[in-house]
């Protein structure tokens, strides 16, 4: 387990120390999260908690759809530009026909 202390200033603010930084990958401008976990706060570096709720969101899709490799994903996202690129062009079409 890692200790390290840090003062807090008249405004509130507290310097997380380096070494707890590179811990948690924080540079100039990250954000952190504080969490209440029964009578402790957790920090955690808010970008990769993101990181980890859109991994678990996206968990068994890869077997769902049957994406076995990086060019099957990248002929998925082929398939839906060009699905989407199509219903915006009908989209435009239907639109300008209702302009007439």
């Amino acid at each position: 387990m890692k200790i390290d202390l840090a003062k807090v200033t008249t405004k509130g603010q507290v310097t997380i120390p380096k070494v707890i930084r590179d811990i948690l990958g924080l540079n100039d401008g990250s954000k952190v999260l504080f969490i209440k976990k029964g009578d402790d706060i957790v920090i955690k570096n808010s970008a990769m908690v993101a990181l980890e709720k859109i991994q678990n969101a996206f968990d068994g899709e890869e077997m769902r759809l049957a994406l076995t490799n990086e060019d099957d994903v990248v002929q998925m996202i082929k398939e839906f530009r060009n699905s989407k690129k199509n219903i915006d062009f009908h989209q435009k079409l239907s639109y300008n026909d209702k302009k007439r």
